[in-house]
C-alpha cells in the first residue's frame, strides 16, 4: 500500500508533466518544477505548454483541485521523480549534468528515508550514480535515514502519453529491493499494467534496448532505401512484397530517426561497451546518414530550376505532434537552405506556430498554409505524414516535382495524377 502523499517532479517536460498531472488527479500532493518561469505560470493557471491530447484535462482538473501546482524551487516531498533531459555530448557519450542539477535541488529538501526516482533515459549506472552524488551532497543521511533509489523508465508513445502511462507495463529496478517495492507502490497509484521489478541496472538498459531494437530495424528499411534507388527499384513495393512472408516484417522508411529516445538512447549502449556494441552503432549510423541522403535527393531534383520554390511538409519528428526533438525534417531543411542560396522555402507544419531558433534567421524560409504553399511550389518534400496532408490528392500536386520520404501512399488519391514522382 502506498504511503506516499507528496512527490516532486523535477522537469515539467513531455514526461515529467503528464507523470505529476496522472499522480495529482490519482489523489496525491504534487509539485511540478522546472526552471523556466514561463513553463511555471503556464501550469499554475492550468494551461499546458505543449501538445499532447488529453493533458489538459488532468493539468486543469488537477491545478483547479488544489492538488497540482508548479515551482521553480524544489520542496519538501516524500518522493521525488527526476525527469530532466539526457542529452549525448559531442563524442556521444551521455551528458548528466541535468541529473547533478536535479540532484542538487533535491539535496536541501531530503530529511531522511524519501524515495529518489530516475525516470529520465539513462545510461547503466546512472540512478547509482545519482545515489553517489546525493550522498555526497548529504553525507548525514546514511543508514536507516538514507534515501531510496530507483530507476522507472518512461514507455509511452508522444500522442498516446495519457493513456500509455496508465495502460503500459511498467519497468521498476531498485538500487536495493527496498527501493523498487517502494517505487512499485507509488506507481500503483495509477499504473493498470503489469510492474515488473528488477535493478536500477538492469532497468536503464532494458529502455536502452527497446529503442535501441527499433533502432536496427529502422536502419534495416533505411538501408534498403538506398540500395533500393541505385538499383532502381521501387523499395515500397519491395517491401510489401518481401513482408508478404510469413516471418518477416519490414518497417517503412524515412528521413531519418528523430525524438529524444531512439535517435539518442543506442548511443548510451554505445558507448559503455563500444567494443561489443557493433551493430548498434552501425544502426546509428545509417540512420543518422539518412538526412544527408534526402538533401542530396532534393538538390538533384531541384537543380533544374534557377530560383525554385520548395515546400517542405512537416517539421516534427512524427506524426501529429509538436515535438522537434533531433528532428531528422529540421535537419534536413537546416542544410537544404544553406546550400541552396537562391530557393524560397516555404514550410507547412500544422503542429507549431513559429519556426526553431535555427530557421527563423533565414529571410527565405517561412511558415505558410498547405493549400497556399502548394499552390506556389515547383518542389514539394513529404518529411512527415501529418493527417493534414492526407487530405491531399494527386490533382493538387500536379506539374510539381514530388519527392516522398514517408510511404508509398501518404497523399491520397491516384499517383498517376502526379506528373513527376521522385521517392525517397
Amino acid at each position: 500500500m502506498n504511503s506516499i502523499e507528496t512527490v516532486a517532479v523535477i522537469g515539467l517536460g513531455y514526461i515529467g508533466l503528464p507523470t505529476a498531472a496522472i499522480l495529482a488527479t490519482n489523489g496525491l500532493k504534487v509539485t511540478g518544477v522546472d526552471i523556466n518561469p514561463k513553463t511555471v505560470d503556464a501550469v499554475n493557471r492550468g494551461e499546458v505548454p505543449f501538445v499532447e491530447p488529453d493533458l489538459s484535462v488532468h493539468v486543469t482538473g488537477a491545478v483547479g483541485q488544489g492538488r497540482l501546482s508548479a515551482s521553480t524551487e524544489t520542496p519538501v516531498a516524500d518522493a521525488f521523480i527526476v525527469a530532466v533531459p539526457t542529452p549525448f555530448k559531442a563524442d556521444k557519450s551521455a551528458d548528466l549534468t541535468f541529473i547533478e542539477a536535479a540532484a542538487r535541488s533535491i539535496a536541501p529538501n531530503l530529511r531522511g528515508g524519501e524515495l529518489v526516482i530516475l525516470e529520465s533515459t539513462s545510461p547503466p549506472g546512472a540512478t547509482q550514480y545519482l545515489a553517489d552524488y546525493l550522498g555526497e551532497l548529504r553525507p548525514d543521511l546514511g543508514g536507516p535515514r538514507q534515501p531510496l533509489f530507483a530507476h522507472c523508465p518512461e514507455r509511452v508513445l508522444p500522442g498516446r502519453v495519457m493513456i500509455e502511462l496508465v495502460t503500459n507495463d511498467r519497468i521498476v529496478g531498485g538500487v536495493t529491493p527496498e527501493a523498487a517495492q517502494k517505487a512499485k507502490e507509488l506507481y500503483e497509484v495509477f499504473c493498470q499494467g503489469d510492474i515488473h521489478l528488477t535493478d536500477a541496472v538492469t532497468a536503464e538498459m532494458a529502455k536502452l534496448v527497446e529503442n535501441s531494437y527499433r533502432d536496427v530495424n529502422i536502419a534495416f528499411a533505411n538501408e534498403l532505401s538506398m540500395i533500393s534507388d541505385r538499383l532502381g527499384i521501387d523499395v515500397w513495393e519491395l517491401i510489401s512484397l518481401a513482408n508478404h512472408h510469413p516471418r518477416v516484417h519490414i518497417l517503412q522508411p524515412g528521413p531519418g530517426v528523430g525524438g529524444h529516445c531512439i535517435a539518442v538512447d543506442p548511443w548510451f549502449i554505445v558507448d559503455a561497451v563500444p567494443e561489443s556494441a557493433r551493430i548498434i552503432r552501425m544502426a546509428r549510423e545509417v540512420n543518422d546518414s539518412k538526412p544527408s541522403w534526402v538533401v542530396e535527393k532534393v538538390i538533384a531534383t531541384a537543380s533544374a530550376i534557377e530560383h525554385p520554390t520548395i515546400v517542405v511538409l512537416g517539421l516534427t519528428f512524427k506524426a501529429n505532434i509538436d515535438d522537434l526533438r533531433e528532428s531528422p525534417a529540421v535537419q534536413i531543411l537546416t542544410d537544404l537552405v544553406r546550400r541552396l542560396e537562391g530557393a524560397e522555402f516555404l514550410v507547412v507544419e500544422p503542429h507549431i506556430e513559429q519556426l526553431p531558433k535555427s530557421l527563423a534567421e533565414y529571410r527565405n524560409v517561412r511558415l505558410e498554409g498547405l493549400r497556399a504553399a502548394i499552390e506556389a511550389a515547383d518542389v514539394v518534400v513529404q518529411l512527415v505524414d501529418h493527417d493534414d496532408f492526407r487530405a491531399m490528392t494527386g490533382r493538387d500536386l500536379d506539374g510539381r516535382l514530388f519527392i516522398n520520404t514517408r510511404g508509398p501512399e501518404p497523399i491520397d488519391g491516384d499517383r498517376s495524377d502526379v506528373n513527376t514522382s521522385r521517392r525517397a
